[in-house]
């Protein structure tokens, strides 16, 4: 399965983690896709192996866990810098998530996180001390989500 692509049920259980990992188990899943549990284990296990699956993050709610400030910088790195200069960024205090663009101009979204205006300010000039140019400070407001719809919704049956 390393570079086979992924069938119908690989969907089905890819969309079932997006919707809620952390409640749902292989066995639950039986119950909605057409398969037994312990095929269901294995397919995520091939999944994680292939890297497709990188790991179960939870979302955390910062404000309600104490960190009302949240700012996203857009900023520009050389091209050629640009993902060391991402790396780097992720690395930051405060810092909880960084996207790379392939643009020449804005390339690098970096996602801050903070209780204080000092705390911000710290980040601000360790960021442009790594070389990344700030084109922008917004802050955020509340960051919707939503599982990738295309990833086997219609797999999901609730019967075998």
């Amino acid at each position: 399965m390393s570079t086979d692509a992924l069938d119908e049920l690989d969907f089905g259980i890819l969309h079932l983690l997006q919707e809620d990992a952390r409640n749902i188990s292989p066995v639950d899943m039986e119950d909605e896709l057409p398969v037994s549990d312990t095929t269901i284990r294995n397919r995520i296990e091939k999944l994680e192996e292939r890297g497709i699956i990188e790991g179960y993050v939870p979302l955390i709610n910062y404000e309600k866990a104490g960190f009302p400030l949240r700012v996203k910088f857009a900023c520009t790195a050389p091209v050629q810098e640009r993902s060391d200069l991402a790396e780097e960024a992720l690395e930051l205090h405060n810092v909880v998530d960084v996207e790379e663009m392939l643009s020449a101009h804005e390339n690098v979204q970096i996602l801050v996180v903070t209780d204080h205006a000092d705390g911000l300010h710290e980040v601000t000039s360790q960021i442009d001390a790594l070389g990344l140019t700030i084109e922008r400070e917004s802050l955020v407001r509340r960051i919707h989500r939503r599982p990738f719809n295309h990833f086997g919704e219609h797999m999901v049956s609730g019967e075998k």
